[in-house]
């Protein structure tokens, strides 16, 4: 998952808005598209939703009215932290219509936040940009890793129109090896699960291939398919995550060179979450890695995530008070949740949030019989180490579990020091060696101990 929140909120953003209707024939603008924009941003920061309407298109009078807004925003600042400043904006053609991008600081990342405005200079759009991945160029392997030890490949996951691109890493030698499904964290993430300038999903396939084990990683639904997506309408976690994962699972076992009995899922963040969904779907996945697998309800985790950010400087603000008080609203809306509902809370459609109602991770792994390894971070603020603890008391006695922790590690797996936050993102850094190591020894194979 990126930063500080699960959410993937490309699908908030009313791409159907623009195709409502046809714009109407071009008008004098009383005034520029950027002035419009920037005003809309800057309503919406001030929290003045019902004045930031003002200048919408019918069509997205009806899709964002207020209330709307007001989530939206309030899940924008969930995922990037509080709104800082507007820092440029520039006019774009899109087809008809005037497309301001302003690129736009949070506490935690600056996103591009596109305002389409029609022929009229109505507001008929609102959208993100994610943040830009670092460039591949911008890796350096960690010192656990052998280049000279294994080969990569492209390959796709799944078939037809959710088919995505991902990379196979085989060991070099005989075979055939053990192999792992990398499953990721929220958010539209790309095969490394690339979180500013650290790249653990590269970390762990490079480092376990040095290890004899093969790793199939690939681009997530969400990135490679984020606008198709926002027109399901009963959208959940088996399209996000579940599906891929299992087609992933299935190309290892039917790929020359690897053991078909000895395929694995490991799962990071949300994906460690959605483990016991996996493996009741499949059981041919041999066993499980769990790394930072949350154990409590989704809309729980964002609350403490936001309400811990907020605190970490020693103070919050009236601001970030306004902010978490309407995050603890949203939260009560996910909670009421009936059947037959429909919209969307918190940035994902009501189906989301139904589809994950009533789900408890660890008591649900209590089904999956085959061997589990579950490991977490002491410097993780985003799945904190009590998600542990809930495992272990769901999985106690289990002979074929195995539990670990890490002093020192954030969410990603990652050295440091201090209070944990946003800002250890931004400094680079690898999956420390340990982990490698452990998950490497769990599964076994040829060269499992340390190269």
């Amino acid at each position: 998952m990126k930063h500080a929140a699960f959410l993937c909120l490309t699908l908030l953003l009313l791409p159907c808005v623009l195709a409502a209707q046809a714009p109407p024939a071009a008008l004098a603008r009383p005034r520029e598209p950027i002035a419009v924009a920037t005003e809309f941003l800057d309503l919406l920061a001030k929290g003045d939703y019902q004045a930031a309407t003002r200048g919408f298109a019918e069509p997205m009078k009806a899709a964002a009215p207020p209330e709307k807004l007001a989530e939206i925003w309030t899940a924008l600042q969930s995922q990037f932290g509080v709104f800082k400043r507007r820092v440029s904006a520039r006019l774009e053609k899109q087809g008809p219509y005037d497309i301001v991008l302003a690129a736009t600081e949070f506490e935690r990342s600056t996103v591009n936040l596109k305002v389409a405005l029609d022929g009229d200079g109505r507001i008929g759009g609102f959208f993100i940009d994610p943040p830009a991945a670092a460039p591949a160029a911008e890796y350096v392997p960690p010192a656990y890793v052998r280049k000279d030890a294994f080969r990569e490949r492209d390959v796709t996951v799944g078939a037809g129109d959710w088919a995505v691109p991902g990379t196979l890493t085989v060991p070099v030698g005989q075979g055939p090896f053990p192999a792992v499904v990398l499953v990721h964290g929220s958010g539209p993430n790309d095969r490394d699960e690339t979180v500013e300038a650290s790249k653990p999903f590269r970390d762990l396939a490079w480092g376990l291939a040095s290890r004899g084990i093969a790793v199939l990683r690939y681009d997530k639904r969400t990135r490679q398919h984020g606008a198709k997506l926002a027109s399901v309408a009963s959208f959940t976690v088996q399209e996000e995550t579940v599906d891929d994962a299992l087609a992933a699972a299935a190309l290892l076992r039917g790929t020359e060179g690897i053991d078909p009995r000895r395929v694995y899922v490991l799962g990071h963040s949300l994906g460690a979450m959605l483990v016991p969904r996996i493996g009741q779907r499949d059981d041919q996945i041999a066993g499980f890695v769990v790394m930072a697998g949350a154990a409590k309800p989704l809309e729980d985790l964002i609350l403490e995530q936001v309400t811990y950010i907020a605190g970490l400087d020693g103070a919050v603000s009236d601001q970030e008070k306004k902010q978490l008080e309407g995050l603890r609203q949203e939260v009560v809306r996910v909670k009421a949740l009936e059947p037959g509902a429909t919209g969307s809370v918190l940035g994902a459609p009501v189906s989301y949030w139904l589809d994950l109602k009533g789900y408890h991770p660890a008591e649900a792994a209590k089904a999956i019989a085959r061997p589990m390894l579950i490991l977490q971070g002491d410097r993780d603020y985003q799945v904190t180490p009590d998600n542990l603890e809930a495992w272990k008391k769901a999985l106690a006695g289990r002979a074929n579990v195995t539990f670990k922790s890490y002093p020192g590690l954030n969410h990603l797996f990652i050295e440091g020091e201090g209070k944990s936050g946003p800002a250890d993102y931004q400094k680079p850094g690898h999956v420390a060696e340990a982990v490698v190591a452990d998950v490497a020894g769990w599964i076994g194979g040829p060269a499992a101990a340390k190269p």
